[in-house]
């Protein structure tokens, strides 16, 4: 684990320090759970709020939940969101009864301008696999998207592939899938389908968001 209370400049030297360690091979047993990892802020952003909602992998049935309060002390920047939220986010995972076998994390993985986004950060530091599943694009070029849901195009940085843009329910706006840790690119959308229902969200995501913002 490293500081929190840094500097943009030093969580920038952080982030290309750690990047290296990232895994994008699948390394997991059986999943039986997977969970949502979503962030909200209260109280004009000084606190933040983290939600955690772990399913049931087969009948994506949530099975438990946690919520955290931490005071927000990193600024809001781009490209360094995981400084101001991860804090929280593992003060609501020490909540639960059980480490979920997967996490899908509302946010980048590897497509991210250093290969870093919350989901490589949050998975790196519990060594669970991680998937990004971000509802905008931070980084990367990418074709049109077919209309049909299942549908998908790669997301790519120059030559290098970052991502897969993914249509979750037929002529809505794609979702921007991308592994953060111990899952592979083929692997990490496969597993998003499998946790969408009618909706565009994964059931993970959709929950925790619920939760982070108190509705």
């Amino acid at each position: 684990m490293h500081a929190w209370d840094v500097s943009p400049k030093e969580a920038v030297k952080i982030q290309h320090a750690l990047q290296d360690r990232v895994k994008l091979k699948d390394d997991f047993g059986e999943i039986n759970t997977v969970a949502g990892v979503d962030v909200g802020f209260e109280k004009n952003n000084t606190v933040t709020h983290a939600a955690i909602a772990v399913l049931d992998f087969a009948t994506l049935d949530v099975v438990e939940t946690a919520i955290a309060h931490h005071p927000t002390t990193f600024p809001y920047v781009p490209g360094l969101l995981s400084f101001r939220e991860v804090p929280a986010v593992l003060e609501a995972m020490l909540k639960l009864s059980a480490q979920p076998d997967l996490l899908l994390c509302d946010g980048q993985g590897i497509a991210h301008p250093r290969r870093f986004g919350i989901a490589a950060h949050l998975g790196l530091l519990l060594d669970i696999p991680a998937i990004g599943v971000a509802k905008s694009r931070l980084t990367g070029t990418h074709a049109d998207v077919p209309l049909e849901k299942g549908c998908h195009v790669p997301l790519m940085d120059k030559d290098e592939q970052i991502g897969v843009v993914l249509r979750t329910r037929t002529n809505v706006k794609p979702l921007y899938i991308s592994p953060g840790h111990r899952v592979g690119l083929d692997t990490a959308h496969r597993i998003v389908l499998q946790c969408v229902t009618k909706y565009r969200l994964p059931e993970t995501t959709r929950h925790a968001h619920k939760l982070a913002s108190g509705n």
